[in-house]
């Protein structure tokens, strides 16, 4: 039995006035902001879904369920830091993490090394283990049309013996 395993996490938010836009643990001046119970970092959710599923923890609602007052507004890294704490009582490690953002705008270039910095530190990783990339969808959905953002990932982890 091999002691890899791989995870895969999708999610959306709808954009909305009011609310600010963090993405990757980063605040982004834009006109609107994602609409959510925590601060519906939308590419943070798909990179803690992806784990959770790679070690059967379930998903984000099972762990942080937006019925819960405690995570009202809550930074998503801090979610994140729960994740990686859940994998490591497991005896997981995080071997590599793909995320890519499908948003029509804002563009997110200059902010895409900041983001992997905190995905990075966040699990207690190299940043040179996560990558993280951006696309439109050339105006098509509701990722083209600007009424919502979506984020794929896909991450590797491996068991490991004693790592605790």
């Amino acid at each position: 039995m091999t002691n890899l395993r791989i995870g895969h996490g999708y999610d959306v938010h709808r954009l909305t006035e009011g609310r600010k836009l963090v993405l990757g643990g980063v605040e982004i001046p834009w006109e609107k902001g994602l609409l959510g119970h925590s601060d519906a970092d939308v590419l943070l959710h798909a990179v803690m879904d992806a784990l959770a599923g790679a070690v059967r923890l379930g998903d984000i609602g099972k762990l942080f369920p937006d019925t819960d007052p405690a995570y009202k507004g809550i930074s998503s890294l801090k979610l994140l830091e729960e994740v990686g704490r859940l994998l490591r009582e497991k005896g997981f490690v995080v071997v590599n993490i793909d995320a890519a953002l499908l948003a029509q705008a804002p563009k997110v270039a200059p902010y895409k090394g900041r983001m992997v910095e905190n995905i990075a530190a966040a699990l207690g990783i190299e940043a040179e283990q996560v990558n993280v990339k951006a696309t439109t969808e050339e105006g098509l959905g509701f990722t083209g049309d600007g009424s919502g953002m979506a984020a794929h990932a896909v991450v590797l982890v491996e068991k490991m013996e004693n790592i605790l």
